[in-house]
């Protein structure tokens, strides 16, 4: 099959979509989380066309986003890193956006590439765009991208010792350059979610030999020289980065956006009086939001400071949850686990935390629309999601443990109040059935450098990587041996069924085992679920022809965006 890039969509004004009805409903407690998922999945964009306006070049726009750690991508896993890069780099394939795309689905479209095609299910072949140019900044001086660039990227990807996210590239048997503007890849067997993996932006930042040449590897900020929209200019640690327009940019005409300015700020009654003030053009929180507690403190004084905010919600893909060493007692007994979920009282959190707002996931975030499953269609799993007590005490003194145990939870805060009220939350309801917990809080390099690679005691509470995919979710957390599999979880059936669905080139048939995956965890309860919240997303009303939807993509989500001020 042949693909073919989708032609520049004409810019249009959207104004946004408000379910108050549904939200309304659901905080009354008639409509369950699934129902408030598809009711945001059934709701058109209502447009507001301005006709004969067309975009307007220029202007700076400003975000509150983070200090990386450092700049190269494929040595660590921190959306911190891995946001700036989409604004100064491009990849293959990339998720299209705009107004018009419903939130919490992914369309692929070209990014470098012109077209693909797959002769059958191991061999893929992309004709790169010809003329794309890397920033004219040293050591690249604008040279021209070629087949071998990507040949490189996904050979650094693939082999380079400490990339923590290798495996998305693991399928890879071979990638080769046929011609200068032509690359071919061949995977091990078939894999049906190679082109996500491609598209991802957490993946493949098409990068520049010359840079890891000069500097050693892209730690260094002024190594972050890509094909993007934007480039980099100035870099000033723990105070914020600027990034400036590609003027050379492969699409004629894009950017419209002059200037980026991200600022970094880690004070939140900070962050919101900047808000009120108009200096944030959205939300400052991952990804352009606000959550519902800050919303509600700010919300009466918006149509005085901020008259013509932009708004709308659907619930994040961050799913927090629970997370046990399997291989290890008491968490190796399956009565152990359910006990715990019995023990957590989920509403009680998010009614808490959330200003009573939020949806409860099973494995895969009900945010992913097309391949999550409801909770009341996990079948026996379903049950482990009830606020029981008693029958928790019950299941730990069948499984041996009639006087509770201890345990350590890894814990880090990622700069959320909601993450932190949570854990206290959680750690009550366990102590109200014997499991003491001691709190282990690590800073964000620890945490990252261990226990999101696996090295923890006992427990882990909090937000799970922000992925795209099912598969994502799935694989990486469940089968044997993953680097991503921080549960430790070695289960023959479930491996089969993960594997299965990678092979399933059907959409709908792979849909069915992604659901009998969703439910055999569920019984098993290999992790604990707890909640996703509900997101703010918000932009100024000079923002134009931008559509938010979950990820890491700022980049693309701005790409067509232009400022009408």
């Amino acid at each position: 099959m042949s693909h073919q890039p989708t032609p520049p969509r004409e810019a249009s004004i959207h104004s946004a979509v408000k379910w108050s009805l549904a939200r309304r409903e659901w905080l009354a407690g008639s409509v369950s989380a699934a129902a408030l998922v598809a009711a945001a999945g059934s709701t058109p964009l209502t447009p507001r066309v301005a006709f004969g306006q067309t975009p307007k070049r220029g202007g700076t726009l400003t975000l509150r986003l983070w200090d990386p750690p450092h700049w190269d991508p494929y040595l660590i896993i921190a959306f911190k890193t891995q946001i700036p890069y989409t604004f100064t780099h491009s990849r293959l394939l990339k998720h299209r956006a705009g107004p018009a795309i419903q939130p919490g689905t992914f369309p692929l479209e070209g990014d470098l590439a012109e077209s693909w095609s797959q002769s059958d299910e191991k061999t893929y072949v992309f004709k790169l765009r010809r003329g794309v140019r890397f920033h004219p900044k040293p050591p690249v001086n604008g040279r021209e991208l070629t087949a071998e660039d990507v040949v490189y990227s996904v050979e650094r990807f693939r082999t380079l010792a400490g990339n923590p996210q290798a495996y998305m590239l693991g399928a890879v048997d071979r990638v080769e350059a046929l011609d200068r503007y032509t690359v071919k890849f061949t995977v091990k067997e078939p894999f049906a979610w190679f082109l996500d993996m491609l598209a991802n932006p957490m993946t493949l930042a098409i990068v520049a030999r010359e840079c890891v040449e000069k500097f050693g590897d892209l730690k260094k900020a002024e190594a972050t020289v890509g094909t993007g929209p934007w480039m980099f200019e100035s870099y000033r640690p723990n105070v914020g980065y600027t990034l400036i327009r590609n003027p050379n940019y492969f699409l004629a005409g894009l950017p419209y956006i002059d200037r980026i300015e991200a600022v970094v700020d880690e004070d939140n009654a900070s962050r919101l009086a900047a808000f009120l003030a108009g200096k944030y053009d959205l939300g400052w929180e991952f990804p352009g939001s606000i959550n519902q507690t800050d919303w509600i403190q700010l919300k009466d004084q918006l149509p005085r400071r901020r008259p013509n905010l932009q708004k709308t919600e659907f619930p994040t893909n961050v799913a927090t949850k629970i997370i046990v060493r399997t291989d290890k007692a008491p968490f190796s007994e399956a009565r152990v686990r359910r006990a715990m979920s019995h023990a957590v009282n989920r509403q009680g959190i998010i009614d808490a935390v959330a200003e009573g707002v939020g949806v409860v996931n099973a494995a895969v975030p009900a945010a992913l629309r097309e391949w999550a499953l409801p909770v009341d269609q996990l079948g026996d799993g379903s049950r482990y999601y009830k606020f029981d007590p008693v029958e928790a005490r019950r299941l730990l003194a069948d499984a041996g443990y009639p006087r509770g145990f201890s345990t350590v939870m890894d814990f880090h805060t990622f700069g959320s109040t909601l993450l932190v009220d949570a854990m206290q939350l959680i750690l009550k309801d366990l102590k109200s059935v014997g499991i003491d917990v001691k709190l282990n809080q690590k800073e964000y390099g620890a945490f990252i450098s261990s226990t999101a690679v696996g090295n923890y005691e006992g427990i882990y509470y909090g937000p799970a990587t922000p992925f795209l995919d099912p598969d994502s979710y799935l694989y990486t957390s469940f089968y044997p041996g993953h680097p991503r599999n921080i549960g430790k979880i070695n289960d023959p059936v479930l491996t089969d069924l993960l594997v299965r669905q990678r092979r399933l080139q059907d959409p709908a048939k792979r849909r069915q085992v992604i659901h009998d995956i969703q439910r055999l965890v569920a019984s098993q309860q290999y992790f604990m679920e707890i909640f996703s919240v509900v997101l703010n997303f918000v932009w100024d009303g000079a923002l134009r022809n931008y559509g938010p939807n979950l990820g890491y993509d700022y980049g693309g989500r701005l790409l067509s965006a232009w400022l009408d001020r």
